[in-house]
C-alpha cells in the first residue's frame, strides 16, 4: 500500500459504452420477438411506430446524457500515484452484473409491449442503446 488511500479511476468511456451493447442487442431481439407477434394494431404500424421510437429515442439519450458524459470528461484527471486502474473488461463486466436486472426489465416489457404494438418497444430500447 502506502500513503494515501485506495482509490479507483474508471474510464468514461468504458462506462458510457457498458451498457450500449446489451441494451442494443436485447432491443434488437425484442424488435425480432414483436414480428413474431400480430399484437393488436397490426406489425406496420409496430413497425411505423417502433422506427419513430427507435430515431426519438436515440436522440433524447444523446441529448440527455450529453452533459453528464461532459461532467464526466471534465472531472477526468490524471492517475495518482497510489490509484489502481481497472482493465476495460473487469470495468465492463461488474457494470452489467450491477445493472443485469434493469436490463432483463427492460427486456421483457418490450416483449410484453409486443402483444400490443408490435416492435414498436424492441425498437425504442434498441435506440436507446
Amino acid at each position: 500500500m502506502g500513503r494515501g488511500g485506495q482509490q479507483s479511476l474508471a474510464r468514461v468511456t468504458v462506462i458510457v459504452r457498458a451498457g450500449a451493447a446489451p441494451m442494443w442487442w436485447l432491443g434488437v431481439l425484442a424488435a425480432a420477438i414483436g414480428v413474431l407477434i400480430p399484437g393488436l394494431t397490426g406489425r406496420w404500424v409496430g413497425l411505423y411506430a417502433g422506427a419513430a421510437l427507435f430515431v426519438l429515442s436515440a436522440a433524447v439519450v444523446a441529448l440527455v446524457r450529453r452533459r453528464r458524459y461532459g461532467g464526466w470528461g471534465e472531472a477526468t484527471s490524471r492517475a495518482g500515484k497510489f490509484d489502481y486502474l481497472q482493465d476495460r473488461a473487469v470495468t465492463l463486466r461488474v457494470w452489467r452484473r450491477a445493472h443485469l436486472w434493469w436490463l432483463v426489465g427492460a427486456f421483457v416489457a418490450a416483449v410484453g409491449v409486443s402483444f400490443a404494438v408490435p416492435i414498436a418497444a424492441g425498437a425504442a430500447l434498441a435506440g436507446a442503446g
